[in-house]
């Protein structure tokens, strides 16, 4: 991907990716985006799911959301994904930061009108989200599909930005003794909790590896 002045960063500006392969690392890790636009004069931000296929992310929503409808007409919009690995604790608070990795990408929506290719998004979303599932649950209807609509946006104007690494504290706050480091953070999926209906269903095999 070509830099662009939207997607060469103000600040830090070594801490940016350009390569494919960086920028699909991050997607694929992620499970969230926020969509941003601007409706009528009104900006808006919407975190959804998502899911990426070649060179383009793709999401869903209800036909009835009106944030779907704006999107769906192709108006600029902007997606954000950041994933944390771990905070920053410098010797001086204005010396924190993240270690982190972030997306930012402009794009505008494909409506996906055809169904079995929305039916194959929508086995993607659901995969990334639990892995292995879609062959185990009650397939969806036809009226569900049609009640939902899938959005396609090429990755064409992207860029990946990151940090890694130990605090950069000032030269002179170097020998106190005052403790610096990481912090890490981890995220992940938790052990299953069955609701009142599933009391007495077997754990299926694509959970079991959670408990």
């Amino acid at each position: 991907m070509q830099p662009t002045p939207r997607t060469i960063p103000s600040r830090s500006a070594k801490r940016a990716h350009y390569d494919e392969e960086t920028v699909y690392s991050i997607l694929d890790e992620a499970l969230f985006c926020t969509v941003s636009c601007v409706i009528n004069g009104q900006p808006f931000s919407i975190p959804t799911a998502f899911a990426r296929y070649e060179n383009v992310l793709y999401l869903h929503g209800s036909v009835g959301s009106h944030f779907i409808r704006e999107i769906e007409k192709g108006i600029p919009v902007c997606i954000t994904v950041m994933l944390t690995d771990a905070l920053v604790v410098a010797k001086s608070a204005f010396s924190h930061s993240v270690n982190y990795r972030s997306v930012i990408l402009f794009s505008n929506a494909e409506k996906i009108e055809e169904y079995d290719k929305k039916v194959e998004v929508l086995k993607w979303i659901t995969e990334k989200m639990v892995p292995n599932s879609w062959e185990y649950l009650r397939p969806m209807t036809e009226s569900e599909v049609r009640k939902t609509t899938v959005l396609g946006f090429k990755i064409e104007e992207a860029s990946a930005k990151t940090r890694t690494g130990m605090p950069n504290d000032e030269k002179e706050d170097l020998d106190l003794q005052i403790w610096s480091g990481l912090i890490p953070l981890r995220s992940g999926r938790g052990i299953p909790i069955a609701d009142d209906f599933s009391k007495n269903v077997p754990l299926p095999e694509h959970l079991s590896h959670l408990s």
